[in-house]
């Protein structure tokens, strides 16, 4: 089922930054408005989804004291994804816009992983996680020209 969940994810990403990226053209009004009205439909779908996703809110309080400074920032790094969707998407086109955020994403990975950051297990890098991640570098390079 996880895995289910991460390729709807991935493809939802996708999906997400052609709708974004047609929001921020038809409006004509820069990328702030077609941000918020993004953002407020992700926070509508979330309270929608709240009944089966959601968990109390019991201990809140005190679990905040808890989460360490880059637990609280996601939205903010979210947020510079959603204006490169507004922004930079359509010109670049689907396959080089996904082949570079995916790329850039598989490397951060590869990092996080080896060092445990942000709460991740650690996974250390082998030889076959590099070649992987300088095929996608290639890969990008690829699509990009061709």
């Amino acid at each position: 089922m996880a895995y289910l969940l991460a390729i709807l994810a991935g493809i939802l990403n996708m999906l997400q930054s052609g709708s974004n990226a047609t929001l921020a053209q038809k409006l004509n009004v820069g990328p702030v408005v077609p941000a918020l009205i993004t953002y407020s439909g992700g926070i509508l779908a979330v309270l929608v989804a709240s009944p089966w996703i959601g968990r109390s809110l019991d201990g809140l309080g005190r679990n905040a004291a808890t989460v360490p400074w880059w637990g609280w920032i996601g939205g903010l790094m979210a947020s510079v994804y959603v204006v490169a969707t507004l922004t930079v998407a359509k010109g670049m086109g689907a396959g080089v816009f996904t082949a570079i955020t995916l790329t850039a994403a598989i490397i951060t990975s590869l990092v996080l992983d080896h060092y445990g950051l942000m709460g991740f297990e650690v996974r250390q890098i082998s030889t076959w996680r590099v070649v992987g991640g300088l095929l996608m570098v290639a890969g990008v390079g690829l699509i990009a020209r061709f």
